[in-house]
């Protein structure tokens, strides 16, 4: 595995669990500059910086008009794909 894995790679190799992303889709909608998050022992996750370099993301998180549920689906989605850093 690389130096900086996704989210989503760590996922796949149970280092992360589905609860864990599921806390940190909830943390980050709760708070919006919600900021670093520990996604797993040994890793974190920029959350803001996940939601921000996903251009679709960012659009539905933005729109007042996007479902609660299209909002949790996009926000994990770049969750998955954001790079983890060793903490």
């Amino acid at each position: 595995m690389t130096e900086s894995p996704t989210v989503g790679e760590l996922f796949r190799v149970n280092a992360v669990t589905d609860d864990q992303v599921s806390a940190a889709v909830e943390v980050y909608l709760t708070d919006l500059y919600a900021g670093t998050f520990q996604i797993a022992d040994g890793y974190v996750v920029n959350l803001d910086a996940a939601v921000a370099e996903h251009p679709w993301a960012s659009l539905v998180v933005a729109n007042e008009e996007s479902s609660p549920s299209l909002k949790r689906s996009i926000v994990r989605m770049a969750i998955l794909l954001a790079r983890a850093q060793k903490a």
